[in-house]
């Protein structure tokens, strides 16, 4: 019950920076927005860490496959992304693309066991359940 609760929190969140991202970008610049996002990010982080975690962060160092380590410089093009596509659209329509898309892509990683994952079978139900969210996008569109 816990993940469902953070997962929406999640979502609050991803949903609340993009709308704020989007308003910074228009009183500066999107790159400028997305280095001060990362740095405060960084700085919360850190915070973090000297007060709950205290890991050596030479462990990192001994991540395998490297590819892993990507995920700042994923990121940054998410913080580029996600501030164009709301500029472009608004917050609820580009959330909506976002999110199918992150449902999409997710099931392909867990049917094909990419990056570690366990493989899944692939199941019709859940590919019924992303075709209703593909019509609900459809829905929200039509005019």
């Amino acid at each position: 019950m816990v993940g469902f609760f953070v997962a929406i929190l999640s979502g609050i969140l991803m949903s609340l920076q993009g709308v704020f991202n989007t308003e910074v970008t228009k009183q500066s610049s999107l790159w400028t927005t997305a280095a001060f996002v990362h740095l405060t990010g960084m700085l919360v982080c850190i915070l973090a860490w000297v007060f709950t975690d205290r890991s050596s962060p030479e462990r990192l160092f001994a991540v395998r496959p490297l590819y892993l380590l990507t995920g700042g410089l994923i990121g940054a093009f998410i913080t580029y992304t996600v501030v164009v596509s709301m500029g472009k659209m608004g917050p609820a329509l580009a959330v909506m693309f976002i999110v199918t898309a992150q449902l999409i892509s997710a099931y392909l990683i867990e049917v094909l066991g990419l990056f570690g994952t366990e493989k899944q079978p692939l199941e019709m139900r859940k590919l019924v359940g992303m075709g209703i969210v593909i019509a609900g996008i459809v829905l929200f569109k039509w005019k």
